[in-house]
């Protein structure tokens, strides 16, 4: 059995856990290194990683240039725009409730686009699933929110994060419906790498790529690579083929209560009774969206054996 074979459920929970887990490595990890440099040395290691698994199974790295350009495209956008944003604007002094909330809006403009850029329209359950889920959003990040000082570019930095990860997921959709997807190694080689050479620039002119190497900041590049660049994002792109990208797309929701359930274990965080509230209110938000998609799946297209 592979992972394109086994049941959804499984591989959406492993997404969720390794996914978020991705926030509490960079926390670890910051101290020793800016955000640029932690990520081109995450990204360094990965393409490295990726190399030595394709030369080991004898696979050609050759691609047409416009299949090159576009997958090296969507890593740029998935890794590397999507993780800056977030974590430059929680150095600018946003709040991480605020930015949270910002994040949170993917899966509404992943819906309201999927049907112009994949012809997978959102349904009216799926909409009023999106608008629950970002509901238990608020509701467990709203308790957390503090006032502060903050530039407007600082606010607009995750607005970044929402169009790029919104528009990786509906192109690379848009790449399955249409049969042009890579195997998951060679895919995630070229994403790597295109992501690596574009952190090179402000790692190197803006941080001078300085890094304080310590045990703690080897293991947590470890977990960043093996745990979230390669199996959270894997699973993420296998998702993807078999379900539409709205439902995927809702996964995003689990981030604010999963991850602050991760900071009580990781660092004491206290967890407040609205976090479980809200944590409830976003199941139920994503249980509709993809319980309705479930019973009006695209003719032909892999939402259909989701």
């Amino acid at each position: 059995m592979t992972l394109q074979t086994l049941p959804v459920l499984p591989l959406i929970l492993a997404f969720v856990l390794l996914w978020n887990s991705g926030f509490i490595g960079a926390e670890y990890g910051l101290p020793y290194a800016q955000t640029f440099t932690l990520f081109f040395w995450r990204y360094a290691a990965l393409t490295l990683l990726l190399l030595a698994v394709l030369w080991l199974r004898g696979r050609s790295l050759r691609l047409p240039p416009r299949q090159a350009a576009m997958v090296g495209v969507i890593g740029i956008l998935a890794h590397g725009v999507w993780l800056s944003c977030v974590l430059l604007a929680i150095a600018r002094g946003v709040p991480a409730g605020i930015v949270a909330l910002i994040v949170a809006l993917q899966p509404l403009t992943t819906g309201a686009l999927s049907g112009v850029l994949t012809g997978e329209a959102t349904s009216r359950i799926q909409w009023l699933g999106l608008l629950l889920g970002f509901a238990g959003v608020v509701v467990a990040v709203g308790a957390r929110l503090q006032d502060g000082e903050v530039p407007l570019s600082g606010y607009l930095l995750p607005f970044g994060s929402v169009v790029a990860i919104t528009l990786a997921s509906l192109v690379r959709r848009r790449q399955v419906l249409a049969g042009e997807t890579l195997p998951l190694d060679l895919d995630l080689f070229w994403q790597s790498l295109a992501t690596m050479l574009a952190l090179a620039v402000p790692a190197v002119l803006l941080e001078g790529l300085e890094t304080e190497w310590t045990l703690p900041l080897g293991a947590t590049l470890a977990w960043l690579v093996l745990a979230v660049s390669l199996a959270a994002y894997g699973l993420m792109w296998i998702l993807i083929e078999r379900l539409d990208a709205t439902r995927v797309a809702s996964l995003f929701y689990f981030g604010p209560p999963v991850t602050m359930v991760m900071a009580w274990l990781a660092f004491g965080d206290l967890i407040l009774p609205s976090d479980l509230l809200g944590f409830a209110v976003v199941l139920a938000g994503v249980a509709l969206v993809h319980l309705s998609a479930r019973k009006r799946p695209a003719p032909g297209s892999p939402a259909a054996k989701g």
